[in-house]
């Protein structure tokens, strides 16, 4: 039910925004990427977390890493990566499908800054071969996403 709940979601959400399935998978950044044609950055994902008692969903782009010193510093505690289990328990989602869309309960969303480093982002669809492409500002408005900043960038590579 998790892509149905996605579908459902954006249909009274976001009618506009496409919604793209495809054959191969795009469970991790790396095949999303190759499937939809697009810079592993421009893969937003989602993760969910633990930080204290609280569960959080943090979307950013693809080949980012969360920055622990940071994530204390703005949220206040350490983040602890939910298990499998637990993430589809909160989310509904699958993991390799995660996704602030069609979760069965509320939860905060914070949209990592690194988003904006792209004009077009695509976060999953709740399932492990689809995708949403839609600009960084408008899936923070969508989700009720609060925008921070707790991750680096990718070093870049030496010659």
């Amino acid at each position: 039910m998790s892509h149905e709940s996605v579908c459902a979601d954006l249909a009274a959400r976001a009618p506009d925004l496409p919604i793209i399935v495809v054959e191969q998978s795009t469970a991790t950044v790396a095949e999303a990427a190759i499937a939809l044609g697009v810079a592993p950055g421009q893969i937003a994902k989602t993760l969910a977390l633990r930080v204290n008692e609280q569960v959080v969903l943090l979307v950013t782009r693809g080949d980012t890493r969360l920055d622990n010193r940071k994530t204390k510093a703005a949220l206040g505690g350490r983040p602890r990566m939910l298990d499998p289990g637990e993430t589809l328990e909160v989310t509904g989602h699958p993991v390799g499908g995660v996704c602030p869309f069609g979760l069965p309960t509320a939860l905060p969303i914070y949209c990592d800054q690194s988003l904006k480093d792209f004009a077009v982002v695509y976060p999953a669809a709740g399932s492990l071969n689809s995708s949403v492409a839609v600009s960084p500002d408008r899936l923070a408005d969508v989700v009720g996403g609060k925008w921070i900043d707790i991750c680096r960038l990718p070093e870049p590579a030496i010659d």
